[in-house]
């Protein structure tokens, strides 16, 4: 059986408001899923995914609500999404939001993995659920698209701003309560679909949001990564220190730069006592940089409109036939080839 990774206590804490809300005792919900209510206290706790998903299959057995999942997008708050909640509400635009997801989406947990796509005047974001059971993976997906619609509105200030499309691989969960999911996302919905996704018309990632605020945004971005590389530090088997120089890199890498002399201040040693521990470990700091730039393009080419130049750039290679060495170097393709293939 495989893992289900983690899940934020900011995640848990949407579903306990509405089951709250609909009147349902949560103690049971709780100890059923060996759960410890006094978790949710906790800003950066984390729970297995196991014991969320759980959780939510006692809320839907008890509840009996068909579309529970959707409902459950109504009580979305800026913290469900933890850290990654206010880094885009610090975005100025609705592009720049949704560019941010699929970086740090691990941090909210292990659910599943968002792509975006672009066709042509429309965006479409994909999601994959990494849960099967399927007494719960129809809601969890109806959550995150009820979620995130409830949530972009929110932050664009506007009650308007809709997908044009949404399709769901879930079944109708009948045709009477078909119309829940019109009238809260006003387009069309399609079940029993090849995949689950939102489309949107790609002007829309134009709107401005209420509060931009560039200087929070890098400040809690640089917060993400650092919680990214603690996360990898206790999934992996990967050393305390090469997680850390990891971290570190990416930091860097958000600004277009990387020294190693820099890392190795911020770890509290110099370039050479760094370069021997590293040694010592089996790793080297190129191999590190390697796979923090590598991580890096794979998520700009498939998760962003930048130019490869651009790309090129901010992963600090001074020129592209570069980049475009070490990537194919690295996976067969050219970032070009990559980029097409979606991977």
């Amino acid at each position: 059986m495989k893992s289900l990774g983690t899940t934020s206590v900011a995640a848990l804490r949407q579903y306990v408001r509405a089951a709250e809300s609909a009147g349902v005792d949560t103690a049971p919900l709780f100890s059923k899923a060996g759960l410890d209510a006094a978790i949710l206290d906790s800003n950066d706790g984390r729970i297995d995914g196991e014991q969320f998903e759980a959780f939510i299959e006692q809320l839907v057995d008890q509840t009996g609500n068909p579309i529970l999942g959707l409902e459950t997008g109504d009580f979305v708050q800026p913290g469900s999404y933890s850290v990654l909640g206010y880094i885009t509400m610090s975005c100025a635009t609705l592009g720049e939001a949704v560019a941010r997801i699929a970086p740090y989406e691990k941090l909210v947990g292990d659910m599943g993995t968002t792509r975006l796509a672009m066709a042509g005047d429309n965006i479409k974001l994909l999601w994959h659920c990494n849960y099967d059971n399927p007494a719960v993976r129809p809601h969890l997906v109806d959550n995150v698209f009820s979620s995130w619609v409830n949530y972009a509105r929110w932050l664009a200030d506007d009650e308007a701003a809709a997908p044009s499309l949404v399709k769901l691989k879930r079944p109708s969960p009948r045709k009477e309560l078909e119309q829940a999911y019109r009238s809260r996302w006003n387009c069309p919905v399609h079940f029993s679909a090849d995949e689950d996704s939102l489309t949107f018309r790609k002007e829309l990632l134009n709107t401005r949001l209420r509060q931009p605020d560039p200087m929070l945004r890098k400040t809690l971005e640089a917060h993400a990564l650092t919680q990214l590389a603690s996360l990898e530090t206790s999934s992996d088997t990967e050393s305390d220190l090469a997680s850390q120089v990891k971290g570190s890199i990416r930091q860097q890498l958000m600004q277009g730069v990387t020294r190693q002399d820099v890392v190795a201040d911020q770890l509290g040693m110099n370039s050479r006592t760094l370069q021997r521990r590293l040694s010592q470990e089996g790793v080297s700091y190129q191999k590190l940089l390697d796979e923090v730039r590598q991580t890096m393009a794979e998520d700009y080419l498939l998760n962003s409109e930048l130019a490869i130049p651009d790309i090129a750039l901010r992963l600090g290679f001074s020129e592209t036939t570069s980049f475009h060495r070490k990537f194919k170097a690295m996976k067969g393709k050219t970032p070009g080839e990559f980029r097409a293939s979606k991977g």
